[in-house]
């Protein structure tokens, strides 16, 4: 076959034993995309890639859009060159591509372009109710989940017999995040509300919520519309990358014990985009650090409180942005 790093390729198409369900499951990877194709020539299958590569490479950079970066649409040309698998799979009445890509290979593809650091973002959990108000699961909300994949985010779909509380979670209470956390390892959540033509939306981002309402001629329609606003408001708080190291100090409260301060500082100094943390001052379960980030010290707060494990809290004296540790 033509492309060498290719490790299998499975045709689908005819096979029907194979379940429905699982086509449409969203990949869980950061480095696994699956895309719509017309046909199975190559031709199609290398436009694919290309595509595919965009939206792995905006992932792994955090949600920035990488478009204008020198080398850009030659990295798109050999992305045949870094997919380690791909297969073909059902898709409605049609037919895509799902495509796994070398995650070291991607790596150094975004340093050359001269990318900082800024680590994979948290899946969105979604939690949609249809207008008969019952939970949409993730072959409901597929148009949902491809207008978020291509601006380089992931959805996370919560246990149909145990969701979280939506209202709680709108209200941004502290415990259902924790708890979210816990069993959906991201602070990033959109809740919808179908009714007929019209939707109503909250994103709960570090545990601050914004909601908008949508009307739509379709129901397609409007999930397409909640994707591609989901990843605008979060472009906008969490895509911000400094042109160089920014020093500013941030304060953390609630922080309970000995073991939640060796967590959260193990918690910064593992994050892509924090090169220094220094402790300067505790009071009761607070803590004011002194951080060198790539990131402006607001920004960092608010991509710290999309991982879950922090909410965005009101501002303390002395710092430049304020969190609260839950867990």
């Amino acid at each position: 076959m033509r492309l060498p790093r290719l490790l299998s390729v499975v045709l689908l198409l005819g096979l029907s034993a194979l379940p429905l369900h699982a086509q449409s499951q969203a990949p869980a990877s950061p480095y696994t995309v699956v895309v719509p194709v017309s046909d199975t020539s190559e031709m199609q299958r290398d436009a694919a890639f290309a595509t595919a590569l965009g939206q792995v490479l905006e992932r792994v950079a955090g949600g920035q859009d990488l478009r204008d970066k020198s080398g850009y649409d030659d990295a798109l040309k050999g992305a045949p060159g870094l997919v380690q698998q791909f297969q073909y799979q059902r898709a409605g009445n049609g037919l895509a591509l799902q495509a796994n890509f070398d995650p070291g290979a991607v790596r150094r593809l975004i340093t050359q372009l001269g990318v900082p650091a800024a680590g994979v973002k948290p899946p969105v959990l979604v939690l949609v109710h249809g207008s008969d108000g019952s939970l949409l699961g993730k072959d409901s909300l597929a148009v949902l989940a491809q207008a978020a994949a291509s601006h380089g985010y992931t959805l996370a779909y919560p246990d149909p017999a145990n969701p979280p509380d939506a209202s709680a979670v709108t209200g941004a209470d502290p415990a259902t995040l924790a708890r979210v956390t816990q069993r959906y390892h991201t602070g990033l959540i959109l809740v919808g509300n179908l009714k007929g033509g019209s939707a109503d939306w909250t994103l709960v981002a570090g545990g601050k919520s914004q909601p908008w309402s949508d009307q739509g001629v379709s129901e397609d329609a409007l999930f397409t519309d909640a994707g591609n606003t989901l990843a605008d408001r979060l472009g906008k708080q969490l895509n911000v990358i400094g042109a160089s190291v920014s020093s500013g100090k941030l304060w953390v409260g609630r922080v309970g014990s000995a073991q939640a301060y060796a967590n959260l500082l193990a918690l910064l100094r593992s994050d892509p985009s924090v090169r220094e943390v220094n402790t300067l001052a505790a009071d009761n379960d607070g803590f004011l650090l002194a951080i060198k980030s790539t990131m402006p010290p607001a920004a960092l707060a608010a991509s710290l409180a999309a991982g879950g494990r922090l909410i965005q809290a009101p501002p303390h004296a002395g710092a430049d942005a304020s969190l609260q540790w839950l867990h």
